[in-house]
């Protein structure tokens, strides 16, 4: 990504917000899990309520999964929560947009509601706000880029097509 921060201040934050989506969805992959035993994989009528949303088994055990990667990535830190972040923003978002579209009808696979989508697209959204905010870098690639932010400096990163991006005065 070009020209997000590195190291940014509140980074911390981000991840521990980034975590705490994940530990969600997680303990709510595994209450689905355990209320909808007796349930068919994909069944669409008459799901549980967990945690405020409605599941069926196939979505806990995504949910379950989903968790999983993402607590881990949020404690292995570094840049490898970043790009799980940003995968995992891209998910959320584009599985509320689908699963908005199937709502009413039989290709409603995972039980989805109206509540699911939009947990989905904020959850999607505190995840890419991670993402794009939890770039680690060293002091010297901090300094160029901000220096380049402000106006004071080069651009720090090469650019495919080889155009010169030299700040504006």
């Amino acid at each position: 990504m070009s020209h997000l921060p590195v190291n940014h201040p509140m980074r911390p934050l981000y991840r521990l917000l980034a975590a705490l989506c994940g530990l969600y969805v997680l303990t709510f992959g595994a209450l689905a899990l355990a209320r909808t035993a007796d349930l068919a994989l994909f069944a669409q009528d008459d799901l549980p309520w967990v945690l405020g949303l409605k599941a069926n088994r196939a979505f806990a055990l995504l949910s379950i999964v989903a968790g999983i990667v993402i607590v881990i990535g949020a404690l292995v830190g570094r840049n490898v929560d970043r790009y799980v972040n940003l995968t995992g923003s891209v998910a959320f978002i584009g599985a509320g947009i689908v699963m908005m579209t199937l709502l009413r009808t039989d290709l409603n696979v995972l039980g989805f509601t109206m509540a699911t989508c939009v947990m989905s697209f904020i959850i999607g959204l505190l995840l890419g706000l991670a993402g794009l905010y939890g770039q680690v870098g060293t002091r010297e690639q901090e300094r160029r880029e901000e220096a380049f932010r402000h106006g004071e400096g080069s651009d720090p990163e090469t650019h495919p097509l080889g155009a010169e991006n030299v700040p504006r005065s």
